[in-house]
């Protein structure tokens, strides 16, 4: 009797055994894989921002220094293609254990990383894009406001290149946090559009009654 009972329990085990190093074969390659391609991955992104001399417009917009001052490098280019690497890998670990039958860990990253690595990744390219943006936009601002004669050109190429960056900011809010731009961030630009536009608004009608002014006395004069 027993005898049977662990011939038996030897053969369940040894069943499972073999019906189980199949299945951690695919996992295997399949991490191998994914590890591989994020490496690739991981080069050719931190090579396209290189190209794109993104880390130059971050220095231009003053970030630098406080990268430093959290004790990192200035390295976007290494920074989103870590993003992107890892990215590749977790998606490969996560078919790897769903190979492996792993549903509840599986779960757990599809739901905690896959869901947010991605809104992190797009929140970055914002912010990439935006330093890019801002320096081109506020180049270009000065040079025709030089061109027109304009006084405060550089001011204006300021106000040009900080709007783009504030749009950028809230885009970033926007993607990684909704609920807050909904809450917070919007009653604040509307009460700062409200009052701009208030500030203006009164400022311009003690202009237009001084030029009116103006004008009778020059049609009185004559």
């Amino acid at each position: 009797m027993w005898i049977d009972l662990l011939k038996q329990s030897w053969s369940n085990l040894s069943g499972g055994i073999a019906s189980f190093i199949p299945s951690l074969v695919v996992a295997i390659i399949i991490a191998i894989v994914g590890w591989i391609v994020g490496a690739i991955l991981f080069r050719l992104v931190s090579e396209l921002v290189k190209l794109a001399r993104v880390d130059s417009a971050l220095r231009a917009a003053g970030i630098e220094k406080y990268v430093e001052r959290a004790g990192f490098k200035l390295d976007s280019g290494y920074f989103l293609g870590k993003l992107v690497e890892w990215f590749t890998i977790i998606l490969f670990l996560v078919a790897a254990l769903n190979t492996l039958g792993l549903t509840a860990v599986t779960a757990f990253l599809n739901t905690i990383v896959v869901g947010f690595l991605p809104q992190v990744i797009i929140a970055v390219l914002v912010v990439l894009i935006a330093a890019i943006l801002a320096e081109t936009v506020q180049k270009l601002v000065i040079g025709t406001a030089k061109a027109a004669n304009v006084s405060s050109a550089n001011f204006a190429g300021k106000i040009a290149k900080w709007a783009i960056w504030a749009f950028a900011i809230i885009a970033v809010l926007q993607v990684l946090f909704p609920s807050i731009v909904q809450v917070i961030v919007t009653p604040v630009l509307i009460a700062v559009a409200l009052a701009f536009g208030l500030a203006f608004g009164l400022g311009g009608q003690e202009a237009a009654a001084r030029y009116i002014e103006k004008v009778r006395g020059e049609i009185s004069g004559k």
